[in-house]
């Protein structure tokens, strides 16, 4: 595990809904992993959810009191992506600004490289 300087960053509104939603949950001790994986409409996707500990490749960063893990194999492709909370029309989803993506689907949840 390590906490040093990430190449992967956590917006102010993203750690406020990760807050919040382990508030709902009662753990103040849950993490918020954000992994890619194969598959996608685009090749690629994101996955997001929680987990109560850290794996030994875990990257974890801080902000706001919050925890997010990337595992090493997903910070390959994460390398410079902001991970956001959006409210838009639309709905409210994290979303992962990903400088390393060449394209993405509409909904913004599968990428290529």
């Amino acid at each position: 595990m390590s906490t040093s300087a990430s190449p992967v960053s956590l917006s102010s509104n993203a750690a406020k809904r990760i807050a919040s939603l382990r508030a709902q949950q009662g753990d103040a001790g849950l993490m918020f992993r954000v992994a890619v994986s194969g598959g996608g409409c685009s090749g690629f996707q994101y996955e997001f959810s929680f987990q109560s500990s850290a794996n030994d490749d875990d990257q974890i960063i801080e902000r706001d009191g919050v925890k997010m893990l990337v595992d090493s194999t997903s910070l390959l492709y994460l390398a410079g992506s902001e991970v956001d909370y959006v409210e838009d029309l639309v709905g409210a989803s994290f979303q992962v600004k990903n400088p390393n993506a060449q394209s993405q689907c509409g909904c913004g949840t599968s990428f290529s490289i």
